[in-house]
């Protein structure tokens, strides 16, 4: 069978770009081996989300006398209950790409990929039985999973990775979570909240080290109140898994330390799936691990591109989904701006949530900028006070010479909700006194937004 265009993978890049691309008048199919969605939707940031929701719902219980809500008897987390919800959230979900898929017209093709030399895709299915698929381009879109350590080795059981944490029959009693990446520290705050005993290993000096520092430092001692215990500048060095429980040995300043856990979380990065889906056989290059690939996501075959995990950008699903478009509006002959990179949001759906995009104070500085930097405490907003979550703050970070916004942080309640504000006065080449003067609703926790940009120029109100 011939098409305009195979997508190998349905990820929020695989299934995004085909969308894209069948509105654009291709014929296209999408092989997938697994759910729709891929990891995303159906073992990632979708279900992850269901899980923090119960979490939240959970301590608004606990803390509901603070509302002036009283109710009888004692909020009690069944964690078997919650993830029942999360896995019926991720497959109505992939229900909805299925609905998608007919509506638009693309063909799922089910079965294992792999390239063939003349742009060709032999697809197994779960018989054994393999056919080929026929396409003018191939986009690869095969994603990332669980990084596996030598010192650390999943066991599935005992040592886990991600998919196997979010689909525990029981609660653990302990849990030593490593990496405190977003899915470190987003299982780190769910077991905590439910009320597993959780300590997080970071071997960075802060956690969530991608993050201003003034944001990380403000989590952890967050998560510290939460009674998370934290060990930064620290790093695992084996896991003994024949007792009852785990014996975690953790390297520190200080020595090392034995901590005992019933569970271990692995989160220390992913692995992008580039096994055994052709590369060698087609001669397309790597490096890192990654296919290497230019602004418009081609790969050095003619008529095969690469997107998402497998590339060299972030491993983001919003990233994919960006990488997908451009990718088939350019082969569709249209004339796609290339990804500004450092325009990406980041966001942590832990509680404090954490948002974030372009440059970092520090990053700023080292990069040469003269800065104007503005900070507006959460404590300071009524909207914060009246949902009763005061804890957080926003940072602006401007170039003092042009006014240009360089970096915007959040950490607080629904903060991965504003951050778009930021993303788009970035695109936008906003500067800090146009943000001042665009008026924000109030009460809102965006007005921190305006507040911080106000304090950067020596005009806030409220502080």
């Amino acid at each position: 069978m011939k098409y305009d265009l195979i997508v190998l993978g349905s990820g929020p890049g695989g299934y995004v770009a085909a969308i894209r691309a069948s509105q654009l008048g291709m014929k296209v199919g999408v092989v997938e081996k697994a759910e729709l969605g891929g990891v995303c939707l159906n073992w990632g940031c979708i279900p992850t989300k269901a899980l923090l929701k119960s979490a939240q719902v959970f301590d608004y219980l606990k803390h509901a006398s603070d509302y002036g809500v009283s109710f009888d008897g004692e909020a009690k987390a069944s964690l078997p209950d919650m993830v029942k919800r999360s896995r019926d959230v991720a497959a109505g979900m992939s229900k909805g790409i299925q609905f998608l898929f007919k509506k638009n017209k693309i063909d799922h093709i089910q079965g294992h990929g792999k390239l063939k030399p003349g742009k060709k895709i032999a697809v197994k299915d779960e018989e054994g039985k393999t056919k080929d698929y026929e396409a003018a381009h191939i986009i690869i879109a095969t994603g990332a999973r669980s990084r596996q350590l030598d010192n650390l080795k999943q066991d599935g059981k005992k040592v886990m990775g991600y998919r196997e944490a979010m689909v525990l029959d029981k609660q653990p009693e302990s849990m030593v979570v490593v990496g405190s990446g977003a899915i470190g520290t987003e299982f780190a705050y769910f077991y905590n909240a439910i009320g597993t005993k959780v300590t997080l290993v970071e071997y960075m000096p802060n956690i969530v080290p991608v993050e201003d520092e003034e944001v990380s430092k403000q989590l952890e001692r967050t998560f510290k109140k939460a009674k998370i215990k934290v060990m930064t500048n620290s790093s695992v060095e084996s896991v003994d898994t024949k007792g009852k429980k785990c014996k975690v040995k953790v390297k520190t300043n200080k020595g090392e330390e034995t901590i005992e856990a019933d569970v271990v979380l692995s989160a220390v990065g992913i692995t992008p799936n580039t096994e055994d889906i052709g590369l060698e056989e087609t001669g397309i290059k790597t490096e890192k691990g990654k296919i290497k690939v230019d602004e418009f996501y081609r790969t050095n075959v003619s008529g095969v591109y690469a997107i998402g995990d497998v590339t060299p950008g972030p491993a983001l699903a919003h990233v994919a989904s960006a990488e997908g478009i451009i990718c088939v509006e350019k082969i569709a002959g249209e004339n796609p701006e290339p990804m500004d990179y450092n325009n990406i949001p980041g966001c942590t759906y832990s509680h404090p949530e954490v948002a974030s995009v372009g440059y970092t104070e520090k990053a700023a500085k080292e990069a040469g900028y003269d800065l104007k930097v503005g900070k507006f405490p959460f404590s300071a907003s009524g909207k914060a006070s009246a949902a009763g979550a005061k804890d957080g703050f926003v940072k602006v970070i401007f170039d003092a010479k042009y006014g240009e916004l360089l970096g915007v942080h959040m950490i607080g309640a629904n903060v991965t909700e504003m951050i778009a504000e930021a993303v788009v006065a970035r695109k936008l080449e906003t500067t800090g006194h146009e943000m001042i003067k665009s008026v924000h609703p109030h009460p809102t926790m965006s007005e921190a937004i305006m507040e911080a940009a106000a304090a950067a120029y020596g005009e806030v109100i409220h502080m």
